[in-house]
């Protein structure tokens, strides 16, 4: 089955409702699964400019402490082994770009995907977030207080007004997604997850800022659950200094300048004062590989070191036109560890399989084949 193919089929069926989806045609299955996440220092409890948006502080934030994610499994077995972590980019509100890219993983490695859900993303953030009609009162606002926020849009204005609102945000929304995925891992590994065989080694799939997040939890390796670990990233691996996430789709030019501002300069200042974040990001393996990932002079020895150790369990896949993650930064990160693709169509680092142009689908399926038979015979 083609990309374009699956994408329409797939899309047309998911239903995060539905504890089991059959696909059609396939031996593959889509098993909804559900998880629980708790982390004291998530969030903090400053609130949004327009209360009606944020009506309480993110730790009770109900939608992101309580989720289902799916699993994407090829026959059925009672329990499988070794999945695949799937990761998504920054201001995802859908999986429907994502089910191919899942899909096409367990047809061709034979092993189960598991696309789960980051901090205040997709089906972990209120549903009024990907609502135009409920976001226009705040667009309106937003534009008007903040003349400069270049590139506002119904798509980005719930995460601009949230990482404009407080900076810190960029920085416990991921760590409680590193600790959520360090606490799934764990399971799996254990024998406690109800899909998984005990001792099942998990591999990653990792595009944009769940690169970034896969780096960051590599390069710490908490609890040794990722020695073994497997990571193929797409349109990401470089440091955040290098991003570039003004995007109608991401983030607008206020919010980005306020969060690179925060993270490349201010955020010194508070690791020079005594404080929970400052002792967060000088002794927990997490925050430290945060840091080392904020800016190529951070703890540069450290994470050279820890990528040469890992060279041959990370696979890396660039563009060439990415404006978001270049690709000469995420070489520079890696000390050449990537391939850089180019695809002979308009694309972008925020749609690299466009599949509104009909004159482009064969070009496109070209494309996505290319990268991801690459990543299946990684993770194979």
């Amino acid at each position: 089955m083609l990309f374009t193919e699956m994408y329409t089929g797939l899309k047309s069926l998911f239903n995060l409702e539905r504890n089991r989806i059959d696909i059609p045609f396939s031996d593959i299955s889509i098993r909804m699964q559900e998880f629980s996440s708790s982390d004291d220092f998530a969030s903090s409890d400053s609130k949004a400019a327009i209360p009606v948006y944020y009506p309480s502080p993110d730790n009770e934030v109900s939608e992101n402490c309580r989720f289902t994610y799916p699993v994407f499994v090829k026959g059925n077995l009672g329990k499988y082994n070794n999945p695949i972590l799937l990761l998504h980019g920054l201001n995802e509100r859908s999986w429907f770009k994502y089910l191919p890219w899942a899909y096409y993983l367990a047809e061709h490695t034979g092993r189960p995907v598991i696309l789960f859900p980051i901090a205040f993303h997709i089906n972990r953030s209120p549903l009024d977030w990907a609502n135009p009609r409920a976001m226009l009162p705040l667009l309106n606002f937003r534009k008007k207080g903040l003349p400069t926020a270049d590139s506002s849009s119904f798509v980005n204005v719930a995460l601009s007004e949230r990482l404009s609102d407080d900076p810190l945000r960029f920085f416990t929304s991921g760590r409680q997604s590193a600790y959520d995925i360090v606490r799934l891992v764990r399971q799996i590994h254990d024998g406690e997850h109800p899909l998984f065989e005990k001792g099942s080694q998990t591999d990653i799939f990792a595009y944009s800022i769940g690169a970034f997040l896969s780096e960051i939890i590599m390069l710490a390796n908490p609890e040794g659950l990722f020695s073994e670990t497997r990571l193929f990233m797409f349109c990401g691996g470089s440091v955040f200094s290098a991003m570039n996430g003004v995007s109608k789709l991401i983030m607008d030019k206020k919010a980005f300048d306020g969060i690179y501002k925060f993270y490349m300069h201010d955020i010194d200042q508070e690791i020079g004062h005594k404080g929970l974040l400052s002792d967060y990001l000088k002794s927990n393996s997490l925050g430290y590989s945060f840091h080392s990932m904020i800016d190529f002079k951070n703890h540069q020895s450290f994470r050279d070191q820890r990528f040469r150790e890992m060279r041959k369990r990370i696979s890396t896949i660039t563009l060439k036109n990415d404006k978001v993650i270049p690709a000469k930064d995420t070489f520079y990160t890696l000390d050449g560890n990537a391939e850089m693709f180019d695809f002979p169509y308009e694309y972008t680092h925020e749609t690299p399989f466009p599949v509104t142009n009909q004159t482009l689908i064969p070009l496109v399926d070209k494309a996505f084949e290319s990268v991801f038979s690459r990543a299946a015979k990684f993770l194979c």
